[in-house]
């Protein structure tokens, strides 16, 4: 089960995640979202937690949790949305063509 976390603290790390939801069954991955050019936390990431049922708990025990002086927001992850290839400023479907 893939879970969303939001509000992570900027010094938190993907341990800190992995070791917060571990409490709860099998993380398989844990993952803080860093900006591209800099490597600065955006304050959220995701965990994946092995089964659906370890990861319904943790969402519901750690949402609103605090970590490190932070409520966390967590809940279930939607799925990627699929991302236009731009070829410039503006592409074809932008132009109505």
């Amino acid at each position: 089960m893939n879970i969303y976390v939001g509000n992570v603290p900027y010094a938190a790390t993907e341990t800190d995640l992995e070791e917060l939801f571990g409490e709860y069954g099998p993380v398989a991955t844990a993952t803080i979202i860093r900006d591209r050019y800099d490597g600065r936390s955006k304050g959220f990431g995701f965990v994946e937690m092995e089964n659906q049922e370890d990861g319904e708990r943790a969402i519901e025990a750690l949402d609103g949790q605090d970590m490190m002086g932070r409520p966390l927001k967590v809940n279930p992850a939607r799925p990627r949305e699929q991302r236009r290839e731009s070829r410039g400023r503006y592409d074809d479907a932008d132009r109505g063509m």
